[in-house]
């Protein structure tokens, strides 16, 4: 049974949508209370719902008198800094080579509950394009890369990602052995928030594979995932051979 996604829920999805195609950019007043309202056939106690949570979220900035405007601070420069294996391999003075194992577009019938779950995507919320001359790109909720990292000609780290498809649109036609993952995500939608959990776990054939490891080797798995405007923008596990990586940081 499919569920109905609240009217406030709406209006908010939908003026993110607005902010994240470059329609409503840092500084813009976004339409009135009542645009708003008369747009989506609801009451103004509905868009104020919508707009209060956003203003909350740090989204949007609500000005006595004026409007409601996309929040600057958001969308100017980003709050989380996102280290990434190239940058620390070439301050190490170390050679990096980055090789792209797969890359592909996934639709709303391919998602595990892991991704529905990081993603909010619900079952049955995405409708699916029944036409099978509709490239699969067209339909994609989610881009997905798995790539190589190398130090010194010698694999370091397996990263698996999941980007939102309508949130960086182009994210899949990028090269990622040339480009970062992490720099074109910044550079595209900057990073508000995040959250990530550090395990150690013994490799499967697969992971080993791509680390030139044994399986069931120790490895360190880093996942983390990143909010822009109030939404998971990309989720990732970065798997790490544990006798060749280790974390470190200052306090």
């Amino acid at each position: 049974m499919t569920k109905t996604i609240p009217a406030y829920q709406r209006i908010k999805n939908a003026i993110l949508d607005n902010i994240h195609s470059g329609k409503w950019q840092a500084g813009n007043a976004i339409s009135t209370e009542m645009a708003l309202a008369e747009e989506f056939g609801v009451s103004r106690m509905t868009v104020n719902r919508a707009l209060k949570e956003l203003s909350e979220e740090r989204v949007l900035e609500r000005r006595q008198g004026s409007g409601t405007f996309v929040a600057q601070q958001q969308f100017n420069h980003t709050f989380v800094e996102v280290r990434n294996i190239a940058q620390d391999l070439k301050s190490a003075n170390r050679d990096y080579e980055a090789q792209v194992v797969s890359k592909r577009a996934i639709t709303a019938d391919m998602l595990d509950n892991e991704l529905r779950r990081k993603f909010g995507i619900n079952e049955g919320s995405v409708p699916v394009n029944t036409n099978a001359q509709t490239d699969a790109s067209d339909e994609a909720v989610l881009y997905e890369v798995k790539i190589i990292h190398f130090a010194d000609g010698q694999p370091i780290q397996f990263e698996e990602r999941w980007v939102d498809a309508k949130k960086v649109p182009k994210f899949i036609d990028q090269d990622f052995s040339v480009v970062n993952t992490s720099d074109y995500l910044i550079a595209k939608s900057p990073l508000e928030s995040g959250s990530y959990t550090i395990r150690a776990l013994a490799a499967p054939d697969e992971i080993a594979e791509f680390l030139q490891i044994a399986p069931q080797s120790p490895t360190l798995v880093l996942r983390r995932q990143t909010y822009s405007a109030g939404q998971v923008v990309t989720f990732v596990k970065m798997w790490h051979a544990g006798d060749r990586y280790q974390f470190s940081g200052e306090l």
